[in-house]
């Protein structure tokens, strides 16, 4: 009797179940993989946001916001001078460079985007990305501080402005990158020139991108140290003048956390979650204001 032989119909739906079942398998594995992946972002945030917490708000009060810092050993004080410096500080810094960042990109973008000039624009603002803070902080010295004879809030804004203009040129340049041609093609039929479809059509579409862009750069802006030291100095007392030596948050949070004093490392964990907060609610304002409606 001859041997039974599978169906070639038969054989061919037994190998396709089987190849579907393996890659129902593996989709499963690596939709698992990803997911636990992603989690584990969020361990380091937990982790800094936990210890931010736990240290930082045994001190937390008015008191904090209203008082000096105080001196080397004792308790009490607080850092409003520091907060006070930071924020005009980084609005010195935003205000300096996001005009010409915004700029720089809508030129890039806009005008002549494969010029040469354009390029090299693009290629400037990639390479100013890896250089390290405190050679801005070295630059502002020496064109700012030396000339001046002084370290002053204006010398402190002027390095952060250096810092992070590559990060608004880049994040602008790609917010206007997303705006789909078809507005802009929809405005020329209309006959609006050149300048009426940027300010009146690519800017507002553009808008809730630049100031994430903008955001990311207060966000690096606020927490540097090394270009305040060079520019900024320090201050024990409140500011009466942007040409005079300027308090800050991140200074703060160096100068106290490297003293053999528990209260001032308490404080200078407070001083961190201040600085955080500063941020965070900075940032939610402006996703509330800008967003697209």
């Amino acid at each position: 009797m001859p041997a039974a032989t599978t169906p070639p119909a038969a054989f061919l739906d037994s190998a396709r179940s089987a190849g579907t079942c393996r890659r129902a398998i593996i989709n499963r594995v690596l939709n698992v993989l990803c997911v636990g992946l992603a989690l584990l972002t969020f361990v380091p945030l937990v982790s800094i946001l936990f210890l931010l917490l736990k240290n930082g708000l045994p001190l937390f009060g008015w008191d904090i916001f209203t008082q000096l810092p105080p001196a080397a050993g004792q308790t009490g004080g607080g850092f409003g001078n520091a907060i006070v410096g930071t924020l005009l500080m980084v609005g010195l810094a935003i205000a300096i460079a996001t005009p010409f960042g915004v700029l720089a990109a809508i030129y890039v973008n806009e005008y002549a985007p494969g010029s040469k000039l354009a390029n090299a624009v693009r290629f400037v603002a990639k390479l100013l990305t890896g250089i390290p803070s405190i050679i801005c902080g070295v630059f502002a010295y020496a064109i700012i501080v030396l000339a001046t004879k002084q370290f002053s809030a204006w010398a402190g804004g002027f390095a952060l402005a250096i810092l992070i203009l590559p990060t608004i040129i880049l994040t602008a340049e790609q917010a206007l990158l997303g705006v789909p041609k078809a507005y802009r093609e929809a405005s020329y039929g209309l006959g609006a020139t050149n300048f009426q479809t940027i300010w009146r059509i690519v800017l507002p579409d553009a808008l809730p991108a630049i100031m994430t862009g903008v955001m990311l750069a207060v966000a690096r802006a606020a927490g540097e140290t090394a270009p305040l030291i060079f520019t900024a100095l320090f201050s024990q007392y409140w500011i009466r003048s942007l040409n005079e030596p300027t308090a800050s948050l991140s200074v703060l949070i160096f100068n106290f956390s490297t003293l053999p004093f528990e209260h001032q490392v308490k404080m200078a964990w407070t001083a961190s979650l201040v600085l955080v907060i500063l941020v965070t609610g900075a940032n939610v304002t402006a996703q509330l204001l800008f967003r697209k409606k």
